[in-house]
C-alpha cells in the first residue's frame, strides 16, 4: 500500500518577513548587562530595600537542606546559578530570580541559620556564621556573585515571563533516572530486570509519567536496601540508597535477592487483594505503603518461609493508615515502625 505523502503549508516570503519583525520587536524587550556584587553588598542593599522581591514571586519556601547546600556551595567556592535582577525607573532592583538565595544569605549572615547537616563540610555542622574562623567570614562577605541585570526598558510582563521560564522550564531528573548512568553495575542491572517482573507490575500500579521516570526501579531498590539494612536508616533517603548501591554494586548475592523479591511478590499477589495499592481501582502506589508491605512481608518470610497469614483486616485499620501516611516518610523511626508493624501482624497470624 502506497504511503500517503505528508503535505506542509509553504512558508511565504510575507510570513518570513512578519516572523522576522516579531522576533526583532520581542528581542528589543530584553536588554541586560552582567554585574558582580559581593555577598555583603547584596545583603546590605536587600535590607535597605534597593533589592526587593516583587509580588508575583512565590513565598520563601526553601527547606533547611536547600539552605545548607547553597551555603556550603558558597563556602566551597563552587559555581552557583546566576541571579536575575531588573533595573527599574526609580533606581531600585527587582529580584526576578534569586529571592530564596538572597534570603538564605541574609539569614546565615545574621546568625539565624544553624548548619545541621552538610554534605562535604561536616566540620562546620553546628556552626552559625559567627562560629566560622574570621578568615572564612571575610571570604564569605567579599565573595562576588554574578548577576544578570535587565535594563529598565524590560516590561513587567517580560520580567514575570523570565521568572516563570527559569522556574518551570526544566524538569529535574529523579534519583532513579540519575542512577541508571551513575551506578551502572550488576546490581543495577538486576534492579532493572526485576522492575519489569509481571507479578510486580500487576500488583504495583504507577502512573504513566512515573513509569517513564523509572519509579518501579526506585521501588525495587528500596525493597533491597530496606530489607537488608532498614535498622541503619536515619533520615536521608537518597544518600542511604546510593550508599547501598555503591557498597553492593559487585559483591552481592543475586540469587538471594531475586528469590526474596519474587517470593514477596508471589505472597502479596496471593494474599493481598489490592496488591501494594490502597484498593483494586487505584492507579498509583504510595512509596510508604509499598515499603511497609514489601519489606514487612520479606522480613516475615525470612522468619517463617511457609507463612500463611490469618486475618488481614489490619490493612484497613486506622493504625496501618497512620503508619503509611506520607508524614515523616524519611524519618528512621517512622520507617522502622511501618515495616515492623506489617512484619509483626503477619507473624502474629
Amino acid at each position: 500500500m502506497a504511503r500517503a505523502k505528508r503535505t506542509e503549508a509553504k512558508i511565504t516570503k510575507q510570513a518570513k518577513d512578519l516572523a522576522e519583525r516579531q522576533i526583532r520587536d520581542q528581542q528589543k524587550e530584553t536588554r541586560y548587562d552582567i554585574r558582580d556584587f559581593t555577598i555583603e553588598y547584596i545583603i546590605q542593599k536587600f535590607q535597605d530595600g534597593l533589592l526587593f522581591i516583587p509580588d508575583y514571586q512565590r513565598r520563601f519556601i526553601w527547606p533547611q537542606s536547600h539552605k545548607e547546600r547553597f551555603i556550603e556551595s558558597v563556602l566551597l567556592g563552587l559555581p552557583v546559578p546566576m541571579m536575575f535582577l531588573a533595573d527599574l525607573d526609580d533606581g531600585r532592583l527587582e529580584i526576578v530570580d534569586g529571592a530564596q538565595r538572597i534570603q538564605t544569605l541574609e539569614e546565615f549572615r545574621a546568625n539565624d541559620l544553624l548548619l545541621k547537616k552538610m554534605d562535604i563540610l561536616t566540620k562546620i555542622e553546628g556552626f552559625r556564621y559567627q562560629d566560622l574562623p574570621e578568615s572564612q567570614q571575610r571570604k564569605f562577605d567579599t565573595k562576588a556573585l554574578r548577576l544578570v541585570v535587565l535594563e529598565d526598558s524590560t516590561t513587567a510582563d517580560r520580567r514575570q515571563e523570565i521568572f516563570n521560564r527559569i522556574n518551570t522550564g526544566s524538569v529535574k531528573a529523579k534519583p532513579s533516572e540519575v542512577r541508571r548512568g551513575d551506578f551502572d553495575s550488576p546490581l543495577m542491572k538486576l534492579i532493572v530486570e526485576l522492575s519489569t517482573d509481571p507479578i510486580f507490575v500487576k500488583n504495583c500500579p504507577v502512573s504513566t509519567e512515573l513509569e517513564k521516570r523509572r519509579e518501579r526501579e526506585e521501588l525495587v531498590l528500596r525493597f533491597f536496601a530496606y530489607s537488608d539494612r532498614y535498622e541503619l536508616f536515619r533520615h536521608d533517603v537518597y544518600k542511604f540508597l546510593d550508599s547501598y548501591l555503591i557498597e553492593n554494586r559487585e559483591t552481592f548475592d543475586p540469587e538471594r535477592l531475586r528469590s526474596e523479591f519474587r517470593n514477596t511478590m508471589n505472597f502479596v499477589n496471593r494474599y493481598f487483594p489490592a496488591g501494594f495499592a490502597k484498593n483494586a481501582k487505584a492507579k498509583s502506589t504510595p512509596r510508604v505503603r509499598f515499603e511497609a508491605i514489601a519489606v514487612g512481608v520479606n522480613l516475615a518470610l525470612r522468619k517463617a518461609p511457609n507463612l500463611s497469614p490469618g486475618n488481614l483486616s489490619w490493612l484497613d485499620s486506622d493504625e496501618f493508615s497512620h503508619h503509611t501516611t506520607t508524614h515523616a516518610s524519611n524519618s528512621g523511626p517512622k520507617l522502622r515502625g511501618r515495616i515492623e508493624y506489617v512484619r509483626d501482624m503477619l507473624l502474629r497470624g
